[in-house]
């Protein structure tokens, strides 16, 4: 398979390319200070077989990290998110030690240790005597390229900066530094380490604080200097209307004051602007109010604050762009998986429009001088893909859905973005045809955001209508002259597995799964679940009646035997391997969604419908069967798509659906009265 791939700093799916070496056996992780511990358990935890040898050089701090990793440990088994025996056999793998000598067959090393770059050149020169020459070492740090921590190492081509976010075990993304000494295989094999983890690596330019920390330690700095014309409570309460957490509330929990002191001070390389306020140097808490807290802020404070912190939010973002420090997709994705935007600062700008931004970054560089602004047109920034990657392998574009904070899940952006790339490459003669797969090896896609279903709810025509549009895509891909070919790396559900069955063939994984789960909330398959799997695949007739009806998942196994899975792979690579593959076979020859009645198995109401422990709507349940069987009997394949959309419509009328949806907004257990 040609692995030929664009510079690392695009945005590209690892887990394309075939390993270089197998996943980490054993890692030292240096500093047991909570991030240290932090990293040790994401490690452990995702690799339970992997060795972990946690390094410090007092003993004191050595137990205290023991009993710490025990009691996270003890919490997943207690929330029985692992078995007993596991996490038993986590903690058995786990060496706590002072003796740099123990970490000499490590594969990887995480150095953790303070901000203090004279310490962490001295602990990473001891690391690079003691490990063999295979393995790879690098150091988590917010603050400092490579380029100066690794100054003399013998061979820098093993080594770079990592930067973890926390709370490091379920924050996913982790930046990775690019720098000339660097080798393009170890920045390759770590990006894959963390995508097979439940990670995203995040490519970095070799600058000081990195992309990330650019935009937070500005951020915050600017919060601290309009302390001048408001207080910290207004401040924190208008900046939640863009990120989940006030800079003064979040400073104040992990006491960051000091690392966005040291960020700024080390920016000032680029300008006196970056100048850090003093005030950060205050070992006193701010006097804030907990986030959502209701507060009265004049509107010309409003208006000020909410101006400066854009301000300095867009210019940080026009530099690390215009610099290439990052891409514009990681910028974005980056500011919410791991600082806790609502929105990126792209989406940002898109919705403030251009005249806005502008006058944004006009008010930041006159009233605080020196701060950057564009380089280019406006629109050149908004000019990416938010939400898949791309990438080409043998002639075959494989599209990835990049959302694991949210399994991920489809929106109708996305499904935009997929129509748009759909049609660029149609007719491109140099395009075979498309793969589709999700970013990790834990989801092809959880299904679709119900954030707007509400806003249908009691409306058959509007739910109706609201079923036609999201399945814009779907009908394109049914007539698509060119083979797409659906990858299944673990779990497709709702309309996620809406989305792959409209693929003209299948492969997965070994542990993919399919399911229908929308019954549990008292809702059916809105775009074509209850159509398309009897018209392609009638011998499972009778399994998809169990999906609908009852949320029945169905393995890998079952469904290569009714012929909905063309191949199963080991791997993630393999799996897409075969994908490509498949889309050859398919070249000439794709098998179209048939138009004619559809003779199903009888559909029977069960006396007492459950999904697990969940009693289901028997209204629900009604409305479903009807649908399916309207579908069945229609001529025209378009004419039964049309039903599925009116049952959706239909269904969202039911008081089951009002509850369902309620229910999993309010995230409580659903209550069905009929």
């Amino acid at each position: 398979m040609d692995t030929k791939r664009k510079p690392f700093t695009s945005v590209l799916n690892p887990l394309l390319l075939k390993p270089i070496r197998p996943l980490p056996g054993e890692v030292a992780v240096i500093g047991a200070g909570t991030t240290g511990i932090d990293i040790g358990f994401y490690l452990t935890s995702s690799l339970v077989d992997m060795r972990l040898i946690l390094t410090d050089a007092g003993e004191e701090i050595l137990k205290k990290a023991e009993k710490q990793f025990a009691d996270y440990v003890r919490n997943l088994v207690d929330r029985k998110k692992i078995k007993e025996e596991q996490g038993q056999k986590i903690l058995n793998n786990v060496i706590y030690t002072t003796d740099y000598n123990d970490i000499k067959s490590a594969d990887l090393v995480i150095e953790t240790l303070p901000e203090d770059i004279s310490l962490k050149r001295e602990a990473l020169s001891k690391v690079e005597e003691v490990v063999g020459p295979s393995a790879i070492i690098t150091s988590n740090t917010g603050l400092f390229p490579p380029d100066r921590i690794f100054l003399s190492m013998k061979d820098p081509a093993r080594a770079t900066v990592v930067h973890f976010f926390p709370p490091v075990p379920r924050s996913i993304p982790v930046e990775v530094a690019i720098w000339d000494k660097v080798s393009r295989e170890v920045l390759d094999y770590l990006s894959w380490v963390f995508a097979m983890t439940g990670k995203v690596a995040i490519p970095t330019g070799s600058v000081v604080c990195l992309m990330l920390g650019r935009i937070w330690n500005n951020w915050c700095n600017e919060a601290v200097y309009l302390l001048d014309g408001a207080a910290a409570g207004m401040i924190d309460h208008t900046a939640e209307e863009f990120i989940a957490e006030g800079p003064f509330w979040t400073l104040n929990a992990t006491k960051g004051s000091d690392i966005v002191f040291q960020g700024n001070a080390l920016q000032m390389e680029e300008g006196d602007h970056y100048l850090p306020s003093p005030a950060l140097k205050s070992t006193q808490p701010w006097e804030t109010k907990r986030p959502g807290s209701a507060l009265d802020v004049p509107e010309d404070k409003k208006d000020m604050i909410r101006d400066r912190l854009l301000g300095i939010l867009f210019s940080q973002s026009f530099d690390i762009i215009d610099r290439g420090i990052g891409a514009p997709e990681d910028l974005n994705f980056g500011c919410q998986v791991a600082l806790g935007f609502s929105k990126g600062p792209m989406d940002i700008m898109l919705d403030a429009g251009e005249d806005k931004v502008r006058q944004v970054i006009n008010r930041l560089q006159t009233e605080r001088g020196g701060f950057p602004g564009p380089k280019r047109p406006y629109q050149d920034y908004q000019d990416f893909r938010r939400y898949i990657l791309l990438d080409e392998i043998e002639g075959v574009k494989i599209i990835t859905i990049r959302r694991p904070q949210a399994m991920n899940a489809i929106r109708e952006e996305l499904n935009n973005e997929i129509m748009a790339l759909l049609k660029k490459y149609e007719n491109d003669p140099d395009t075979k045809g498309f793969v589709l797969t999700g970013y990790g090896p834990a989801a092809f896609s959880a299904g679709a955001d119900i954030g707007t279903f509400p806003d249908m709810l009691g409306d058959i025509d509007k739910g109706t209508q609201a079923a036609r549009d999201w399945a814009k895509v779907q009908p394109y891909m049914d007539r698509l002259a060119k083979p797409i070919v659906a990858a299944i790396n673990g779990v497709a559900l709702g309309g996620g597995l809406e989305l792959a069955i409209r693929c003209h063939s299948m492969v997965a994984t070994a542990n993919a799964r399919f399911q229908f789960p929308e019954i549990m909330l008292g809702i059916l398959p809105a775009i074509g679940g209850t159509i398309v799997p009897y018209r392609k695949w009638p011998q499972g007739a009778g399994l998809f009646h169990e999906m609908l009806c009852l949320a029945r998942p169905i393995n890998v196994k079952e469904a290569l035997e009714i012929g909905m899975v063309s191949k199963v792979a080991n791997s993630y690579h393999e799996m897409i391997q075969e994908a490509v593959k498949e889309v050859n076979n398919l070249t000439g020859r794709i098998k179209r969604i048939p138009d004619g009645k559809v003779d199903i198995p009888k559909m029977e109401m069960p006396e007492n419908p459950m999904a697990g422990k969940l009693a289901l709507s028997k209204e629900s349940i009604s409305i479903i069967i009807r649908t399916v069987e309207n579908g069945a009997r229609s001529e025209r394949f378009a004419d039964a798509l049309e039903i599925g959309y009116r049952g959706f419509g239909e269904i969202a009328c039911t008081e089951a659906a009002k509850e369902g949806v309620a229910a999993f907004m309010e995230k409580r257990t659903p209550v069905y009265k009929k």
